[in-house]
C-alpha cells in the first residue's frame, strides 16, 4: 500500500492506493462505489487480468484517503486524473462500481468497464418520499439534529464535507456524460440490483455509442461472484484499444 499527496483547488488530498502486477505496461484503474474502498475491488479482481497493472485507489473521503472539501463527481474525476498524472500512468481501462462508474466515465479511457454504475435518476421509493415530505414540514420548526434523524444508515457517520458531497452526487443525472463517451464500454449489471436497477444499466448501454451489456445474477455487488467472467470479457474486448 502507498499514498500520494495531491493538491486540488488549494486543498491537499492524501490518496491511498495499491498496485498489483507493477511490472506490466498496460494499466487498469479500478474505482470503488460510494461508502466502499479499494479493498473490496482488489478482493474481486486482484487475482485476475494478469496482463495488466492494476491500480486500486481509495477515492477522497473513503478508505484511507482524506477529504476536507465539498466535492462533485467532476471534482473527483479531476482529482483522480491529477493522481494518475502524478504517477505518470495513462490507463487503457477505467473500471468503476456504482459511484466509481460515473468517475470512470469522465476519465475518457479507451476502454470503460461499468459495474452497476450510478448516473441514471430513478424514481424515489414511497418511503423516501414520505421521509422527505416530513423533513420539509418539520424543518421550519427548528428541531435540532434534524439531519441526523432523517439520514439513512449509510450516511450517518459522514463528515459535513462528505454529507454535502453525497447530496451533490446522489441524484445526479449523468445521461449527457454517458451519451458523449467515446470509450468502448462494457456494462455489467446485477439482475437483482435495487440500488442501480437493471433498467438503468440498459439505459446507460443504450446511451454509450460503443457498448455491450451483460446482465448477471446477483445484487449491487454481483461482481464479487462474477469476476472471472468480467475479467475474461475485458481481456477479449479491450485488448486492441490504445491510449
Amino acid at each position: 500500500m502507498a499514498s500520494k499527496e495531491i493538491t486540488y483547488k488549494e486543498h491537499l488530498f492524501q490518496l491511498s492506493y495499491e498496485i498489483v502486477n507493477p511490472s506490466k505496461e498496460k494499466t487498469v484503474l479500478v474505482l470503488h462505489g460510494w461508502g466502499s474502498n479499494k479493498e473490496i475491488m482488489k478482493q474481486a479482481f486482484g487475482k485476475f487480468l494478469p496482463e495488466y497493472k492494476h491500480i486500486y485507489l481509495d477515492m477522497p473521503g473513503f478508505g484511507k484517503s482524506t477529504n476536507e472539501m465539498v466535492l462533485t463527481t467532476e471534482d473527483y474525476a479531476h482529482i483522480v486524473q491529477r493522481f494518475l498524472d502524478a504517477l505518470g500512468v495513462v490507463p487503457q481501462i477505467a473500471m468503476g462500481h456504482s459511484f466509481g462508474g460515473k468517475v470512470s466515465t469522465l476519465l475518457n479511457t479507451p476502454c470503460l468497464v461499468l459495474l452497476s454504475s450510478a448516473g441514471i435518476v430513478t424514481e424515489k421509493p414511497w418511503s423516501i418520499k414520505v421521509k422527505i415530505a416530513t423533513f420539509k414540514l418539520l424543518k421550519p420548526l427548528g428541531i435540532k439534529k434534524m439531519r441526523d434523524l432523517f439520514r439513512s444508515s449509510d450516511v450517518k457517520d459522514m463528515s459535513h464535507e462528505m454529507y454535502e458531497t453525497f447530496k451533490n452526487v446522489v441524484d445526479e443525472d449523468f445521461e449527457a456524460s454517458f451519451a458523449s463517451s467515446k470509450s468502448r464500454a462494457l456494462c455489467f449489471w446485477g439482475k437483482e440490483d435495487t440500488a442501480t436497477p437493471l433498467y438503468t444499466g440498459e439505459k446507460i448501454a443504450g446511451l454509450i455509442a460503443d457498448s455491450s451489456f451483460y446482465p448477471l445474477e446477483g445484487d449491487h455487488f454481483f461482481f464479487l461472484k462474477h469476476a472471472p467472467f468480467i475479467a475474461q470479457t475485458i481481456t477479449e474486448h479491450c485488448k486492441d484499444t490504445h491510449s
